[in-house]
């Protein structure tokens, strides 16, 4: 009893004060920052080294950065995509990523650059959880 009393008032505590969207956001944004701004260093540097290492490795296999959609399947790996957030951004205004997969290895890569998106949302809402309380 005592320890489900101590789980509700730090859930509490830890809702209290402050912008509570912050770790979502920024995890979004950058990989990692979520849950470097509630100071889970190795998490959030794991987290961050796999996503970003992710991508890279995506990029460098020539995967595919998702511009539209004009399909149901397209617009699934566009949604993942996105889910890197400034990698994305920055990758599309940079001109990086094949306009069509030619090679299997292309492929692969353009993969990796979806999953790598979809970790980093994993990721967000996970700081988000551990923000409002959610999960200690």
């Amino acid at each position: 009893m005592a320890e489900a009393e101590n789980k509700n008032s730090a859930a509490q505590k830890s809702a209290q004060g402050g912008f509570v969207f912050l770790p979502l956001i920024a995890g979004w944004l950058i990989p990692g920052a979520g849950h470097f701004v509630l100071r889970k260093w190795r998490r959030g540097a794991l987290l961050a080294i796999s996503i970003v290492c992710m991508f890279a490795l995506g990029l460098a296999m020539q995967g595919r950065l998702y511009a539209n959609a004009h399909d149901i399947l397209e617009m699934l790996g566009l949604a993942g995509d996105l889910g890197s957030g400034l990698l994305y951004i920055v990758g599309r205004a940079m001109g990086l990523g094949a306009d069509s997969v030619q090679l299997t290895v292309a492929d692969w890569g353009t993969r990796f650059i979806v999953v790598a998106g979809l970790l980093n949302i994993i990721a967000a809402v996970d700081a988000h959880n551990l923000r409002t309380g959610r999960k200690l």
